[in-house]
């Protein structure tokens, strides 16, 4: 057995619950993939991370994130949720306010604002690149959205860091009270390798300034609670299209409330990098006994 520190955090909420649940593992040192796989699948969350010593100088941590089925290269919330608990256990500390993350996606920079409870932190998202746009990118989108009415900027297939089709609507109680076809999400989302759909629109309310549903479909989930890497790329694509406008410098995210949750997620746009973050709550810290599949063998 190995005896591991465990902590399991909820991700872009201001109070425990609000947010998107993430594991967090530290001491697994010795874990092959595949034990962290395992692992990953037994905790059947959305994802779980493992922090690691670095592999460069550059790099304040590695961190490698597995979904309950397969280890993936980035994700938004498991980044935030990571960094926190590594600073909150002393696996790190901030040097001038930063923290470097080693991942599959590479090196990623992360602001560290406040401490404690209060502490804030945003990941530089990877740069995004825009491979299809309009409605009639591909006819599976155009049906699922043929019920809604869209918003300003036209539908578009965005990868960067993951891959995910977006959809503006034309306002906020469009994307709050849409009931799409989940099967036929799921049939796009694998016919164009992508993680699925997202909606958002603008919205005149003084706590935020856009509201975003995500349909991760592509990977077996209906609706994702706080979308840390998709809102990334929304904000990657207002601020290519609309460079001066209102959403041109960042703007505040709400998510997650038709599923019972209140995620609040902060964009900064700077300089043409998008930052994306916000607060994350420890909810359990403790340990966890795990059995390696084989523990007189080499670990990579």
């Amino acid at each position: 057995m190995s005896r591991v520190r465990y902590l399991q955090l909820d991700v872009f909420a201001a109070r425990p619950g609000g947010g998107n649940p993430l594991g967090v593992v530290l001491g697994a040192d010795d874990w092959t993939g595949e034990d962290m796989q395992c692992f990953a699948a037994w905790t059947d969350l959305v994802e779980t991370t493992f922090l690691l010593p670095p592999a460069t100088a550059e790099a304040s941590y590695r961190l490698r994130i597995f979904t309950p089925t397969r280890e993936i290269a980035f994700a938004g919330h498991p980044t935030i949720g990571s960094a926190h608990a590594a600073l909150a256990t002393g696996f790190v500390t901030a040097g001038d306010g930063r923290l470097v993350q080693e991942c599959g996606a590479g090196l990623l920079p992360i602001l560290v604002e406040g401490e404690g409870a209060d502490r804030r932190l945003l990941v530089q998202s990877p740069g995004a690149t825009v491979l299809r746009r309009g409605l009639d990118a591909d006819p599976q989108l155009s049906a699922i959205l043929a019920d809604v009415r869209l918003g300003a900027l036209a539908p578009a297939f965005i990868e960067g860091g993951r891959r995910w089709w977006l959809a503006e609507l034309a306002d906020e109680a469009s994307v709050r009270g849409w009931h799409p076809n989940h099967a036929a999400i799921a049939a796009l989302a694998h016919a164009s390798d992508s993680l699925g759909l997202c909606v958002f629109a603008r919205c005149d309310n003084s706590d935020y300034d856009l509201v975003v549903r995500a349909f991760p479909a592509g990977v077996g989930i209906v609706e994702d609670p706080a979308s840390g890497a998709a809102n990334g790329l929304i904000a990657a694509y207002v601020a290519d299209s609309e460079p001066l406008g209102g959403l041109g410098r960042g703007y505040r995210v709400s998510q997650g409330r038709e599923i019972g949750r209140d995620a609040r997620i902060l964009i900064r746009i700077e300089d043409g990098a998008i930052w994306v973050g916000g607060e994350t709550q420890l909810v359990i810290d403790g340990y966890a006994d795990w059995p390696l599949r084989d523990a007189t063998a080499g670990r990579a």
